[in-house]
């Protein structure tokens, strides 16, 4: 008996790699409603709080003030769309069941997550800078006169380094995601991250012997960092705030460990 030929595809069949996940998450990043309606609340709200925020401002309201604090208090509602586009960009496919067709198509997790956490980080940091960015281009176009002092461009690299600080947490938000694979907790949880520190440091400063506590939890927390980043003032009773480093620093050892979390999880899965 001969032995049967073998098969050979005409079609080219490449070696898969990191270029081809980044190709497919991007795909579908691009293809869903959820980006455009998410990415979109991003942008209305950082430029259209910021642009009648500066609307309302003269020239002296800059002296104490960056450029780019406007944009600060449209990235405060902001960022809550960049957490849940975060949370979405996983959850979306456990939900419609795609987890199970990507994971097939590509066995190989760590580089299916790892296109996720790429695609979504650098699409959600150019988005807030963009957003960001034109509110403080606006605001120095309007506001440059003499009566608002000097501004040095290190005001510029706190805002980006503010907009980083967002994108950490929608970073955070995938890995929470990747974690639970449930959109609604995985929202909640990162809603509480947010809002929670405030309220729980000011609970516990109203007693004495959990005041030190209270008053740490107050000065790290992500709308303080933010504030922080942005040269908004601090109050008096705030007392003295830890540094912009720590800041970033605390956000990154908090979204490092998640995601770290989020490899063993997704590897140790079936789906």
């Amino acid at each position: 008996m001969t032995a049967p030929a073998t098969y050979s595809s005409p079609l080219p069949t490449p070696r898969p790699h990191l270029g081809h996940a980044l190709a497919s998450e991007w795909t579908k990043m691009v293809s869903v409603r959820s980006t455009l309606f998410t990415l979109g609340a991003l942008v209305l709200t950082v430029v259209g709080v910021g642009m009648l925020f500066v609307a309302q401002t003269v020239d002296q309201d800059y002296l104490n003030i960056s450029f780019t604090t406007p944009a600060l208090f449209g990235l405060l509602v902001g960022q809550l769309a960049v957490m849940v586009l975060g949370v979405l960009t996983i959850t979306s496919e456990h939900a419609t069941g795609l987890a199970r067709t990507t994971f097939t198509a590509a066995p190989d997790r760590h580089r299916v997550l790892t296109a996720k956490y790429l695609v979504f980080a650098v699409t959600a940091l150019v988005t807030t800078v963009c957003s960001v960015f034109v509110v403080g281009i606006a605001a120095a176009l309007l506001h440059s006169g003499s009566a608002a002092g000097p501004h040095a461009g290190v005001e510029w690299l706190g805002a980006l380094a503010g907009c980083f600080y967002v994108t950490l947490l929608g970073v955070l938000a995938l890995a929470v995601g990747a974690l639970l694979r449930h959109s609604a907790g995985a929202i909640a949880v990162m809603l509480g991250v947010v809002t929670l520190p405030p309220v729980i440091g000011g609970m516990l400063s109203m007693w004495e012997a959990l005041q030190p506590l209270g008053e740490t939890i107050l000065r790290h927390n992500a709308p303080v960092a933010l504030m922080q980043l942005f040269g908004m003032p601090a109050g008096a009773d705030m007392g003295a705030l830890p540094t912009a480093f720590s800041q970033l620093a605390l956000i990154l050892l908090i979204t490092g460990g998640s995601v770290a979390a989020s490899y063993v999880a997704v590897g140790r899965r079936d789906v």
